[in-house]
């Protein structure tokens, strides 16, 4: 493409682009040149983590019909979707919730951009879909036996997502298994600004800097290497540049995939309070209490399939860095 051309391969819209995740992918798309529109009806999202200049759309994703406008409106060539319920404790207790907010509304949003020409999809799905899965690190082609509504929300569009693909001619998907992200813009432009669906790191940094008293940790009896329950850390930047790379291998004529989108390895929860407290020289106070319905003892992915489908390589490989760009978003200074 040369200088002052039009972008052929067409705006990436950003469903659920003002909140955590999907912000920074915003920035990324953004750093990358490309015309980024966002839809977000801001049930959790935050109108302050839309950058200027981005063309914003307040609604719901259901709503075929305002789909449909700002796909003809903006030239949307590629969808990236974020948008949803994202707490499995929460889904719980409110199942019919995550089925309306994540199933329903995927397919109504994944069914409308089809119909309106748009033929590459990118899907934010979860780890959790893998439930009670015995091994890990858990495989693509593992057996899926989701454990919460909220994983088997996540599933269930999965499924949906692979059968308009074989409806609707050219449609391809890729669906991205996150597992635990954390961390913020290392430049200091995004991070989590509600705590909905904060995991362990968001709330050990917020005892750290005063937003509450104690760190409740769930769970001391896992079969672990210290009995606490070990997760996969990824860096939020790190998950921005892997949907770039999914947007490229979809633009390339790549095919609907499924991947594991995680860091490769495990930390327990009291591996990662013991790094956080050796980083700010100081014992996190916490609250010990019984395990949590719905949490299983480890959930590690192996990312082979998503390093060699996409070239992927991740920047900030490290708990550490993780740590200190959480720390930073929250104002710690290290006093």
């Amino acid at each position: 493409m040369g200088a002052g051309e039009p972008d052929r391969r067409g705006a990436v819209l950003v469903t659920g682009g003002a909140g955590y995740i999907g912000s920074h992918t915003v920035l990324a798309l953004r750093d990358e040149g490309r015309e980024v529109v966002i839809i977000d009806d801001l049930s959790s999202g935050d109108i302050a983590a839309v950058p200027g200049g981005v063309a914003f759309h307040r609604g719901d994703v259901a709503d075929a019909e305002l789909v449909r406008w700002v796909v003809r409106r903006h030239g949307i060539g590629l969808v990236t979707h974020f948008a949803g319920s994202v707490s499995p404790p929460e889904s719980l207790e409110r199942p019919g919730d995550y089925l309306r907010n994540n199933t329903v509304a995927s397919e109504q949003l994944a069914a409308a951009c089809a119909e309106a020409g748009v033929r590459r999809f990118i899907f934010s799905s979860s780890a959790a879909v893998y439930g009670g899965t015995a091994r890990t690190p858990f495989r693509e082609d593992d057996a899926a036996t989701p454990i919460t509504p909220y994983g088997i929300s996540k599933l269930a569009t999965e499924f949906l997502l692979r059968d308009l693909s074989a409806s609707c001619p050219g449609f391809e998907a890729v669906s991205l298994r996150y597992f635990n992200v954390a961390g913020a813009d290392p430049a200091g432009r995004a991070g989590r600004r509600a705590q909905t669906g904060a995991g362990l790191i968001d709330r050990a940094v917020d005892v750290v800097v005063g937003g509450c008293e104690s760190l409740d940790v769930w769970g001391d009896d896992y079969d672990t290497r210290d009995g606490a329950g070990e997760r996969d850390y990824i860096h939020v930047s790190d998950v921005a540049d892997i949907h770039l790379a999914a947007m490229r291998y979809l633009e390339g004529g790549g095919r609907g995939v499924v991947l594991n989108c995680g860091s490769g390895r495990g930390h327990t929860v009291l591996e990662v309070l013991a790094a956080l407290e050796a980083i700010i020289g100081r014992p996190i106070p916490r609250r010990p209490g019984p395990r949590r319905e719905g949490d299983v003892p480890s959930a590690v992915g192996h990312i082979e399939r998503l390093a060699a489908t996409l070239a992927w390589r991740p920047r900030f490989d490290d708990l550490g860095l993780i740590l200190r760009s959480a720390l930073a978003w929250r104002g710690w200074t290290g006093e």
